[in-house]
């Protein structure tokens, strides 16, 4: 697990909805159960500032960072996708994105978080339209133009605007292999388990699920095959998330109230 990905799972997961904001003491503190060492936290930290992900500041505790709205944004969105709120059902038509040239790396990554696939290198396609996809194209001086498409749910044009942008057939495999890895992790968590194993085994089941933002586009159920193995995985995913969250939480609160009362963990600020 690398150090920047771990951060942005603890600020979206537990330090979002505590106000976005942590000493860098804590920060070190709720990632050492993950086996990151300071030393890392402080090169990621430093390297999300720069980034615009994270702003440095004072607090009483000593020196901290919190979410810049940009980074909160993200989040949130990134949130609602890994706990799958908010969702309404299919309308019947895709977002077509035709670009001028074909994508850059960085840029063809964020079209894939937000829910594109490709059609071919310069044509983007995603069942639901996402707002970021302009300000995505223009940053990176793209010419592009966008157009909706519809198709009627089952219909053979459906069918191979899915079948061209999507592999489902390796998307099921990784669900599949999700549940495989990550169920002896969990189910090793018990009532005689410490908070901070709890927190550590939550922390890799929801990291490990993340992955699936720049996997799977979240299609709407009329356009998947029968027996979707990303349903049973979620399904897994909602349970084990939610029993290991009341101990996680408590070790989260017992870690900043550590730091707060000047249980300071030794580097400086970056």
């Amino acid at each position: 697990m690398q150090a920047r990905s771990a951060l942005f799972d603890l600020y979206g997961d537990y330090l979002r909805p505590r106000g976005g904001r942590a000493p860098v003491a804590a920060l070190v503190k709720l990632l050492a159960p993950l086996g990151i060492a300071p030393p890392a936290v402080r090169t990621a930290v430093s390297r999300m500032v720069r980034q615009g992900w994270l702003h440095p500041l004072r607090l009483v505790s000593g020196p901290g960072y919190l979410l810049t709205p940009k980074a909160a944004r993200r989040l949130d969105e990134a949130s609602a996708r890994i706990y799958r709120t908010g969702r309404t059902s299919w309308d019947g038509r895709f977002d077509l994105v035709l670009l001028g040239a074909s994508a850059p790396r960085r840029e063809a990554q964020r079209l894939t978080f937000l829910g594109y696939g490709m059609l071919d290198e310069r044509a983007w396609v995603a069942p639901r339209a996402a707002e970021e996809v302009d300000t995505v194209l223009l940053e990176a001086g793209l010419e592009y133009e966008r157009f909706s498409a519809s198709h009627a749910a089952g219909s053979p044009g459906a069918a191979e605007v899915v079948g061209r942008a999507w592999n489902l057939a390796e998307i099921g495999r990784a669900y599949e292999e999700f549940i495989e890895t990550q169920r002896p992790v969990v189910t090793a968590v018990n009532a005689r388990s410490s908070d901070e194993e709890a927190y550590a085994a939550r922390f890799q089941l929801v990291h490990a699920w993340r992955s699936f933002l720049f996997r799977d586009p979240q299609l709407p159920s009329s356009l998947l095959p029968s027996r979707w193995p990303g349903l049973s995985a979620a399904n897994f995913f909602d349970r084990h998330a939610a029993r290991l969250r009341p101990a996680a939480d408590r070790f989260v609160e017992r870690s900043l109230a550590s730091v707060s009362r000047g249980g300071r963990v030794g580097f400086s600020e970056p």
